[in-house]
């Protein structure tokens, strides 16, 4: 089960895959085959925290950065659950999300806005829309659970200097704001490097990099930056993560709608 929404866009992981000859004949088979191996081999992280640090370039390069808290639980048999919040600038502080990831229904996710005092559910036709202002939809942030797509394998290539297998991913849900998804996947640990994002016209949309990637756990990779572009409004969106935890002790409790109130 991989990691939800912002880490489960980085959490592809594994040791090396037995050859897809024996296993996997069709371009469809091999696709489905690396999502699955790549998806187990990213069981057992049980919760996790994270500091985040969003950059926000406008398409002339002017910035506007915040902070924010990443926390995220594993759930047998069903999506990972996340709770995220910002804590700058003070306009915002207090703004979470709170994200209930499903294998095949769609995800549950309310936002917080303290200005406000009022949860938002966010309904299953509007998650496509930004998350506050950033160039990460709504569906981007929760876990990118298997059952979630139709896979192609399309070819092996190299990527600034790194072997890859690259497929394609079609979204099932009939809201995403996505028609498909190309993926490169590192072959020697499983990491996703690169994502292009089309959207419901089929046009390339935004693209999606991963890099300085740091392994915890002796098992567990996660990058230190990721950056969306966005080829249609020249704006980007980066995050760089730092002082993950591991195994904090974390439950279902932590993850409710009161949580996400008190979150400060």
């Amino acid at each position: 089960m991989s990691n939800i929404g912002l880490i489960s866009l980085i959490s592809i992981v594994a040791i090396s895959m037995p050859s897809f000859s024996a296993v996997a004949e069709s371009p469809e088979e091999k696709g489905l085959a690396i999502a699955v191996e790549a998806d187990l081999r990213d069981n057992g992280w049980r919760d996790s925290k994270v500091n985040l640090e969003m950059i926000l370039r406008n398409a002339r390069g002017n910035e506007n950065r915040r902070q924010m808290r990443l926390m995220s639980l594993e759930v047998d048999g069903d999506g990972d659950r996340s709770l995220t919040i910002f804590d700058t600038p003070p306009d915002i502080k207090g703004t979470g999300l709170l994200t209930f990831s499903h294998k095949v229904e769609a995800d549950d996710q309310w936002l917080n806005l303290p200005a406000l005092k009022r949860v938002k559910r966010i309904a299953s036709k509007n998650k496509s829309g930004p998350f506050v202002g950033s160039e990460f939809a709504f569906e981007d942030l929760s876990s990118q659970e298997v059952e979630k797509y139709r896979y192609k394998y399309l070819r092996d290539e190299m990527l600034d200097g790194q072997a890859t297998f690259v497929i394609e991913r079609y979204p099932l849900d009939k809201y995403s704001g996505y028609t498909r998804q190309t993926v490169w996947i590192d072959t020697e640990h499983y990491r996703l490097l690169k994502v292009d994002y089309y959207d419901r016209k089929n046009s390339l949309l935004k693209t999606l990099v991963s890099k300085d990637y740091v392994q915890y756990l002796d098992k567990y990779w996660r990058p230190g930056s990721m950056l969306m572009f966005n080829h249609q409004t020249k704006r980007s969106t980066e995050l760089l993560w730092s002082n993950y935890e591991f195994a904090t002790g974390l439950d279902e409790n932590d993850f409710t709608r009161n949580s996400l109130q008190r979150a400060r």
